[in-house]
Parts: structure tokens; sequence; C-alpha cells
């Protein structure tokens, strides 16, 4: 934990409290307990009641507790928020952003930072212009592993690179595609959304495999291959591969779905011709495998990515997942969005089956069947699904490289 002694707690506000942002706001509440950061408002069409907003925030209490309005610029300009944590629907990031830092906010962002690339240029310009400090929330990547996996394949442990896999083998029921307006969707009333399994739900996948090629910008990708699909009745891809090629040379590929049979822990991999280094990225847990050793396994640490801005707010230390930092992400993004629409999967490529472990009663998912060793080969040799020959899949879409 950073020292807060002789610090007064910077005022943050919360733009979107339900949902995924329920984490956010158990977040502020633990550094608002070591006296980095208090909540000042939250920024919703519906306030939250007593019960949602929880103990540790004053709400009750005469003069006390955070303020609760529907409009974000208002909000902060009567509260004086240095920081807005935004975690609202992917499109309407940009716009979010923008007007927060309009009033003097930084911002922590929630990834992706937005659906296009188009949209990503003028956050990114808009806030350079506002001399606004921008955090993009890949939690991931404030990961202490990540500098250490760096520093083992500069010094040799795992011999040369040949590539790096991300897998991830993940469930979600029918009601996660009801469970919002955009869920599940490509566009949203003539916006894009491209909420798909590549670009939200397991994006830190892609990003991280790509942070640890050192390949994170936007110049850093010089060719992409995509293959999408779906298994649910929704817009959006649930089940899909990319393989990129970077500047340093090196193939990165991600298999993905949310249609597992046997949900597990996303992984990336990278692949050496004298050993290997999996990193599990939820779990900062680290595996070297090399010829004549046996496998060392390390957990590490992790920096917060609210505390990290909190601390360049304060400090003016260097962020750890700035906008720039996730400009070859955000090349994904938009060659998801401007691919032809996911493929249906027939049919006879997957199953109904009750919903995963904690799942509302009578929940139901889609699962594609032999889906968890496709992830795991497409990891393993760095191949698209097609290329394993999936009785579903077709030859993958090259995206033209500008």
């Amino acid at each position: 934990m950073r020292t807060t002694q002789g610090y007064t707690p910077i005022p943050v506000v919360l733009a979107g409290a339900r949902g995924h942002g329920r984490w956010h706001l158990e977040n502020i509440r633990r550094l608002a307990g070591e006296g980095l950061v208090r909540l000042a408002g939250v920024c919703e069409l519906r306030p939250l009641d007593a019960e949602e907003l929880g103990d540790g925030f004053g709400f009750g209490e005469p003069g006390a507790g955070p303020e609760q309005s529907g409009d974000l610029g208002a909000l902060i300009a009567r509260t004086g928020a240095q920081i807005a944590v935004i975690c609202t629907p992917i499109h309407t990031h940009a716009d979010l952003a923008l007007t927060a830092a309009a009033q003097g906010a930084h911002l922590l962002l929630e990834k992706p930072p937005t659906p296009s690339y188009a949209e990503f240029t003028r956050l990114r310009d808009g806030l350079a212009d506002l001399e606004a400090a921008c955090q993009i929330g890949f939690q991931s990547l404030g990961s202490h592993a990540l500098p250490a996996i760096r520093k083992l394949i500069a010094d040799g442990a795992i011999g040369a690179v040949r590539g790096i896999g991300a897998a991830g083998a993940w469930s979600r029921d029918e009601a996660y595609y009801t469970r919002a307006p955009w869920a599940g969707h490509r566009t949203l009333d003539g916006r894009d959304v491209i909420d798909g399994v590549l670009t939200n739900p397991l994006a830190h996948a892609v990003a991280t495999a790509l942070r640890i090629d050192g390949a994170d910008r936007a110049e850093d990708i010089t060719a992409l291959e995509l293959e999408l699909y779906r298994a649910n009745d929704i817009e959006a891809d649930d089940t899909s591969c990319l393989r990129v090629r970077t500047c340093w040379g090196t193939t990165i590929t991600a298999a993905v779905t949310l249609c597992a049979e046997e949900p597990g822990e996303p992984y990336v991999v990278v692949h050496g011709d004298r050993g290997r280094i999996t990193f599990w990225y939820k779990q900062d847990r680290v595996r070297v495998e090399r010829a004549g050793a046996p496998p060392e396994t390390t957990h590490y640490a992790r920096t917060d990515l609210l505390e990290d801005l909190a601390a360049h707010v304060r400090d003016g230390t260097e962020l750890l997942v700035p906008p720039d930092r996730t400009g070859a992400f955000m090349r994904v993004v938009e060659a998801v969005r401007t691919a032809p629409a996911p493929v249906p999967l027939p049919p006879d490529a997957w199953r109904t089956e009750p919903g995963a472990a904690g799942a509302s009663a009578g929940a139901k998912r889609r699962v594609v069947s032999g889906i968890d060793q496709l992830v795991t080969a497409g990891a393993e040799r760095l191949a698209l699904y097609s290329e394993l020959r999936a009785p579903w899949a077709a030859p993958p879409a090259e995206v033209p490289h500008p």
C-alpha cells in the first residue's frame, strides 16, 4: 500500500455503479479505508439506495455521503472530484470521459476504451487537449508478473521466442446477453458497441499478450487475421480467434469462447525454443518450464489501477495503462468492428445445458462441443480454428494493414 500520511484523500466520482461497477465501488471503498481516496459522488440515472451503496460512505448521515446525480459533468463540478471512474456501456465511454475531463477530472476508463478506432482517436486527442490523464481499466496490466516475464524473455530463460498464445474458455448463460440493452450487440440504435468475446469479456487475454511482446501501440501490429463465430442468438461473437504479427516479428494468437464445456482460468503462454512461460493473468501466477529443470511457479503482486492513477495525480508518476499503450488492442477492436458479422454455428455444433455454478435457477447456457480442446490447441499451436479443422470453421479473414 502506498503511504497516505499527510495526504488529503482524493475525491472520486463513479459513473456506473451497478453491474461490473459494483467491483469499482468496492475497490473505492477499500482505498477510502486506506485514506487514499474518498467517494464524492455516484453518477447513475437511478440513484443507489442504502443497501446498494453499503457501509463506509456515510449514506443517510446528515451532510455526509456521496452526492448522486445522472449528470456526470454537473456532479464533478459540484463535488470538485479529481478522478472519475467510468464503468458505463461501451458506446458511452468517449463522450462521458471527455465530459469528465472538461470539468478537470482525470480518468479511470473501463475497457474497451471505445468501440471504434475513430472514437479512440477522438478520445485520445481530446484528453490531450484537456491535459487530462487517463488510465484504461485493463487490470491485468498492473500485474508485477509482466515485467518479470519480459525480463525472463530478455535474459534468454526460454530461448528464442517462437510465439505467444492466449486462451480463454469461459461460460456465460443466455441471461448474460439480456442483462443490458447493449449486451451482445455490435451496434445499438446506429452506434457501434462491439460487445464480443475478443473485445470485452476476454479482452484481457489479447491485451496481456500484446503487452508481454512489447507490442501494445497501434503501430506495433503489422498483420491481423480473424475468425468470428457465435453459438448464442446475438449479434456479436462468443467463440472467436485471431492471429496478429507484430513489429518484432512475433506471432500472437488468441483463442477464446464464452461457450466452454468446463470453464477454466484464462492464460497467456510464451513459447520459446528452450522452454515456455505460462501466465494465468487473473491469478498473477507464472509457471516457467525449461528443459532439464523442474517447473517453477511464482505468484506476483499487482498494482491496482485506481491506486496507480491516484499516485499519478499526486506525484506525476507514469501511468501503467495510458491510452497509447492500448492502441494495438484498439486495432483489434477496429478489425472486429469492420469484419463481416460473426458466423452462426450450426445447430449440431452446440447444445444447451444448465447454467454454470452460481448461475440463477433455471439459467441455460450454450456449449460448443469440443471448444475447450480447440482453445487450448489454438494457444499451443498458434493456430486458428479453421487450421485446427473445427468442422464449423471457415478460412480466416485477413484484415488489410493501413
